[in-house]
């Protein structure tokens, strides 16, 4: 069975777009391989952060990611800094990689502009870690969002050029996109995230959640409940896509373009819609709330298989690049 790895940052809590535009997926493919999903707490710690908050935010997603459907008993969901490595396969990696690949990367030119004050090596070789994550695991398939394209193109230039160095040892990981791989923040300009405030969390109540989508952008030229409206300019008709059928879309394309209804009643059918997605979701996350010790006794044992994964592959490493006599890990 091929190998899919993927990985996502414990920032807390998640929102609807990180569900439809990656996990959602990532629940669909579980099954079809051999599948690791990290908890990247390594690549969290290239910003600044609340070290007193990270224990919370990586337990907080661990809970997140099985509510949504990570199979608990199949799936080897895990925390990145528990299985070392990780690491030591990145330093490793830097030995064949070139800064001015690195300096190319878009992600590092956008992280450097909004860590200013903060604009360190991590961020600089964030690449590279990310292509040991995946190749620890000689893993096949990365499924991603279009943003992130680039870093798996540049793990398969790390395979290659290894490979070239040293001896055929890594496969050349390829890019599976997600159905829906950008969801629009509430402000109609952005991609959804935590950072701008533009999301829906995934286990806010019903009632937040209309609230915060009942102030949110919509096609500019309804400005009164009387006026048509072209459903394509508006960003709630867009998120209506991820929830609603194509039936009720339709119903409510002819409502907008007649003015027969107005924003707040589709903002209402969007979370009347949306619920029935969220609300097995949310009672799932709180039944493993309240399994703290089985949860975290599944990432420990997780974590151990994992690390037997990568001690295999560290040794094989080794001994190709003439680092002998290879000790015990």
């Amino acid at each position: 069975m091929a190998v899919l790895f993927t990985g996502i940052q414990p920032t807390g809590f998640l929102h609807i777009g990180n569900y439809f535009g990656a996990i959602k997926n990532w629940v669909k493919l579980q099954h079809e391989y051999e599948s690791y999903v990290s908890i990247v707490d390594y690549h969290a710690i290239t910003v600044r952060y609340d070290t007193g908050s990270m224990p919370h935010n990586v337990f907080e997603m661990a809970t997140g990611l099985y509510a949504c459907g990570i199979d608990f008993d199949r799936t080897n969901l895990f925390v990145q800094s528990e299985v070392p490595g990780h690491a030591e396969l990145t330093w490793i990696f830097n030995t064949v990689t070139s800064i001015g690949d690195l300096e190319r990367m878009t992600q590092f030119k956008d992280k450097s502009k909004q860590n200013r004050e903060n604009i360190n090596v991590g961020l600089l070789d964030y690449p590279v870690l990310q292509a040991a994550d995946i190749l620890i695991y000689k893993g096949e398939v990365v499924p991603v969002g279009e943003d992130q394209v680039q870093h798996i193109e540049f793990a398969r230039e790390v395979s290659r050029k290894f490979n070239v160095r040293y001896g055929d040892t890594f496969p050349e990981c390829k890019a599976l996109l997600t159905e829906t791989p950008r969801v629009m923040g509430l402000d109609g300009t952005n991609k959804m995230s935590k950072s701008r405030e533009n999301y829906i969390a995934l286990f806010e109540p019903e009632e937040e959640i209309y609230k915060k989508v009942s102030v949110a952008k919509t096609d500019p030229a309804r400005k009164r409940r009387t006026d048509p409206g072209t459903p394509q300019k508006c960003n709630i008709f867009s998120l209506h896509g991820l929830v609603t059928s194509e039936e009720q879309l339709e119903e409510i394309t002819t409502g907008c373009t007649t003015a027969g209804i107005g924003c707040l009643d589709c903002k209402r059918v969007f979370v009347e819609n949306l619920m029935e997605v969220l609300d097995p979701i949310q009672k799932s996350y709180r039944d493993y709330s309240s399994r703290k010790k089985e949860v975290k006794a599944r990432l420990r044992e997780n974590a151990e298989k994992c690390r037997a994964v990568a001690k295999k592959t560290i040794v094989e490493v080794k001994q190709r690049m003439g680092l002998t006599p290879v000790f015990s890990i």
